[in-house]
């Protein structure tokens, strides 16, 4: 299963330089996970300062 970004993300883009796979972008108001591109890896989890990114 793909993760998701929650509501309460900063913008502050500390996940997407992790991703592996180039499956994170800003979105309108908060980042977005690419659930095709996401292979599950929850890197992303670990770089989020506001802790809002959870396995869907």
């Amino acid at each position: 299963m793909a993760y998701i970004i929650k509501d309460g993300c900063i913008s502050c883009g500390a996940c997407a330089p992790d991703c592996p796979t180039d499956a994170i972008a800003e979105g309108d108001g908060k980042y977005v996970i690419d659930a095709e591109k996401c292979i599950d890896c929850g890197v992303c989890v670990g770089s989020c300062p506001v802790d809002v990114i959870e396995s869907a």
